[in-house]
């Protein structure tokens, strides 16, 4: 295993942003999903059928976007952070995610990446320790929970539902707090709660600030497209496909962490280069599958260094690849078969299956 310093020198190479690569992957990206949603518009006129066919070529676009957003998330689309902060809450939008508060929750995911005392994963998964303490109906309800069925309604939640509810549960909660300490003439403790807009949806002010400002600019779009082509026809096509990108992305991000074998242990022997080596999947797919996604398959990479841009993270594979002979490899055949090992054994140190 190399330390710290030799993966550092070897990647530093590939980590070179490029402008001119960003700007065509945000061009080649929005410009056919502009004329995807355009030609929809017309057709729809004469069939809702034709939201099938639009469901999926659309959705690919929309996992993409959720990549791009994600690599802007850690800085490394563009040279410019401001570019990467402009150009992420665009694509934040489009799938509605709202980008900033989003990149901080999953930076903490990198920083505890193999930990899995702090970080347990999309489905919160247990230690065998405490799931052996379940009864047995608690047993099979955890396993219920983690079927790969599950990940029908939870792109809908994760993606459409939460962004909003969360927002709009929250604003109300504080608006709440603020007008009950107006009502009681307690004016300064009202400037106070004002001030911080702490809440458990949001860390600070300037999180509530993105999600309103993720939210006002997503339901503006709404009303424009609802106006354009009809609310039924826009949403049929909308919740369809966003939600089945949103399950995809949450089916990649399961199997590039819980394999067979996946390296993990706790917080005070946690190796990160270990566990991107070793708990960090390689998803082997076709060439388009990999364009649609952004290279998100050489995750192993990711991990390895959040600084490499999507645009180079194949290549740097190709060229270092004697070094990731370990990895574990992923096909599409095996997908729907990770869903089993959700269970971690800390004796072990790996992830497993009960099955």
């Amino acid at each position: 295993m190399q330390n710290s310093n030799s993966w550092r020198e070897r990647l530093r190479p590939y980590t070179v942003k490029s402008n001119a690569l960003a700007s065509w992957q945000v061009l080649n990206t929005l410009i056919p999903f502009v004329l995807l949603w355009t030609a929809y518009a017309y057709l729809v006129d004469v069939s809702l059928l034709f939201a099938i066919p639009f469901v999926l070529v659309i959705c690919p676009f929309l996992l993409r976007c959720f990549v791009l957003m994600h690599d802007c998330g850690h800085n490394s689309l563009f040279r410019s952070t401001r570019a990467n902060q402009l150009v992420g809450f665009l694509f934040g939008v489009i799938p509605g995610m709202p980008q900033a508060v989003w990149s901080k929750n999953h930076a903490y995911h990198h920083q505890t990446n193999g930990d899995w005392v702090n970080y347990k994963g999309v489905f919160n998964i247990l230690s065998t320790d405490k799931y052996d303490t379940l009864s047995k109906s608690a047993q099979r309800r955890y396993w219920l929970f983690r079927q790969p069925l599950i990940l029908i309604p939870a792109g809908f939640f994760y993606v459409l539902f939460n962004p909003r509810f969360n927002w709009l549960l929250g604003t109300l909660i504080m608006l709440g707090k603020i007008s009950r300490r107006l009502l009681t003439f307690r004016l300064s403790e009202a400037g106070s709660v004002a001030d911080q807009w702490k809440t458990k949806f949001w860390k600070n002010k300037n999180d509530y600030l993105h999600m309103t400002c993720n939210n006002l600019v997503l339901l503006s779009i709404w009303v424009i497209m609802c106006m354009a082509m009809g609310t039924g026809e826009f949403f049929f096509l909308y919740i369809i496909s966003t939600s089945l990108a949103g399950s995809i992305g949450i089916l990649i991000f399961t199997i590039q962490h819980n394999f067979e074998d996946s390296y993990a242990t706790d917080t005070a022997h946690v190796d990160h280069y270990r566990a991107a080596l070793e708990g960090t999947s390689m998803l082997v797919l076709p060439k388009v599958l990999n364009w649609f996604t952004a290279d998100i398959a050489y995750h192993h990479l990711h991990h390895l260094s959040v600084a490499i841009p999507n645009y180079r993270l194949a290549s740097c594979h190709k060229q270092l690849e004697s070094l990731f002979v370990g990895v574990k490899r992923v096909g599409l055949k095996d997908l729907l078969g990770t869903f089993k090992y959700q269970l971690w054994d800390p004796e072990q140190q790996k992830v497993v299956s009960r099955y």
